[in-house]
């Protein structure tokens, strides 16, 4: 056998194992450790909307707080945190070996896994270092994306960075809640002999939960935009600012309370995604 036989063969086992037991495993922790994220994330804030928050962060912060305060909380925050590191480690296998689909192996599909290969790394490093008990977990969103906007403000050309960056944000919540109203989903859950009942409550999760995710990275990308224009690093806003900016509109709380409720409806669609996800 030659060596280009032998690399060929290599490639297919690595190929395998990419698509085996072990990555299917850690894509479907990691879509639930997502879940519960947001399922907490929207708990949270629908309690600012109804008045009863005492001053915990509407963020992953806020969560990881909460979830440390329950019995077991540290095993919890230890679980969270594999299971982000599965995410992270699932979307890298799909930079590397291309993600399912007729399309997975494509440019496109490979530069969308490498963003959220990054995203995740990040989230989960996070966590973990929120579990192993340093207690911040990278600092709250709102401190971050100050923190963020004013370095790169000051850097040639800043303004124009993070208004890019900006827009950016809202063209990804457009696309992440336009594809939520499509049911774009569908195509990467494999529903077959699932209930009609059921189904309808993945929809439900789905479409409701992905408009409302899509809505709070658009309004976000908004205050980014603004921030630039403005030269003011204050006006960008991370999640739970975000949060807190819908009860300032003309519909008040209620707004944020139906944006909250679609967090969570988020989490719980998450969950879906863990049992029915093609992988």
């Amino acid at each position: 056998m030659n060596a280009a036989a032998v690399a060929r063969n290599g490639r297919a086992g690595a190929e395998r194992a990419a698509r085996g037991t072990a990555t299917k495993a850690a894509a479907r922790a990691g879509l639930s450790a997502r879940g519960v994220i947001y399922v907490l994330v929207g708990a949270l804030a629908l309690q600012i909307a109804f008045g009863e928050n005492t001053g915990q962060q509407a963020d992953r912060q806020g969560a990881l707080a909460e979830i440390s305060e329950r019995p077991f909380g540290s095993v919890l925050l230890w679980a969270l945190a594999v299971g982000l590191v599965g995410m992270a480690l699932w979307r890298l296998s799909e930079v590397v070996f291309g993600a399912v689909g007729p399309e997975g192996r494509k440019a496109k599909k490979r530069l969308q896994s490498a963003a959220r290969f990054v995203f995740y790394s990040f989230v989960a490093y996070s966590v973990l270092s929120f579990a192993a008990g340093s207690g911040s977990g990278g600092g709250n969103s709102d401190e971050q994306s100050r923190d963020v906007t004013s370095r790169v403000l000051e850097l040639p050309g800043g303004r124009w960075i993070v208004g890019a960056a900006g827009i950016g944000i809202v063209g990804a919540g457009l696309w992440i809640g336009g594809r939520a109203v499509m049911r774009k989903y569908r195509d990467k859950m494999n529903l077959a002999g699932v209930s009609a009942r059921m189904r309808r409550l993945v929809d439900i999760t789905g479409v409701g939960g992905g408009a409302a995710r899509g809505l709070v990275f658009a309004t976000a990308g908004v205050f980014a935009v603004r921030a630039a224009i403005e030269y003011k690093p204050d006006e960008a806003k991370g999640l739970d600012d975000t949060l807190r900016s819908f009860a300032d509109t003309p519909a008040g709380p209620a707004l944020l309370a139906c944006v909250a409720a679609g967090l969570v409806l988020f989490g719980l669609f998450s969950f879906a995604m863990a049992r029915w996800r093609k992988v």
